[in-house]
């Protein structure tokens, strides 16, 4: 069974367009592991728009499933991350200006700069992960870089899905196998959904843990937390 953490951005960004401390990002991340989350994922990016570096350090003694920071390796996240020591740090290459993730690492080109903070990461006891796209090219160099795991950017996935295009899948079913075969653990991540996560996760071999955020939470909306955390954990048994 692939884990499911639940990516808390999206309640930061509520709570920031009113000020105040309404709805509580920590109280949140304690409210859905209680209902079976088995991780919490944030993204705190340097405008601090919607996860804060404060909510990070605030959530590190809440967080009692797996705790994962995701961000872009400038030395002020660094900093952070070696300080919190979270159960795992993914590696995402976004610029400052970019609303969301849009691509993955070029494993090749960053190689060495990918070495040495993954190796700064790793001992001080942190499970490294890479964002990547699901090109096999990018595997191979991610297994360069030493890290434990990739996180297949599956946004590609997410929107061909949704036309109908299930032959979308076959890059990230060939990504996988390559992973599993050269001993990389896999993650995946960005605009899975209810409607797209059973599909992925049965033809995914080998599937850790999946982040998700923005859909859920607007799921959540009309079906509430606990019933859609519940129906993800269902669709990833």
């Amino acid at each position: 069974m692939a884990k499911l953490s639940v990516n808390i951005n999206k309640i930061a960004t509520l709570r920031n367009s009113r000020g105040g401390d309404i709805p509580n990002v920590v109280q949140f991340a304690k409210d859905v592991q209680g209902f079976g989350a088995e991780g919490i994922t944030i993204h705190p990016r340097p405008d601090e728009r919607h996860i804060r570096y404060k909510d990070a350090y605030d959530l590190k003694s809440e967080v009692y499933t797996e705790y994962n920071i995701e961000g872009n390796p400038v030395p002020k996240f660094m900093d952070m991350v070696l300080e919190i020591k979270p159960t795992q740090v993914t590696l995402v290459p976004d610029a400052e200006d970019a609303i969301t993730s849009n691509a993955g690492w070029d494993t090749l080109k960053h190689k060495d700069f990918l070495i040495d903070v993954i190796k700064e990461f790793k001992n001080n006891g942190i499970r490294t992960s890479i964002f990547v796209d699901p090109d096999l090219h990018q595997i191979e160099g991610a297994k360069e870089t030493g890290t434990d795991r990739i996180e297949l950017y599956t946004e590609a996935y997410a929107h061909q899905y949704g036309l109908g295009n299930k032959e979308a899948i076959r890059p990230y079913m060939a990504c996988a196998g390559l992973a599993n075969a050269i001993g990389l653990g896999i993650n995946a991540g960005h605009d899975l959904s209810l409607d797209n996560i059973k599909f992925f996760k049965e033809n995914i071999t080998g599937l850790l843990e999946v982040s998700i955020g923005h859909a859920l939470i607007a799921e959540s909306l009309y079906l509430g937390v606990e019933q859609v955390v519940k129906m993800y954990l269902d669709k990833l048994k």
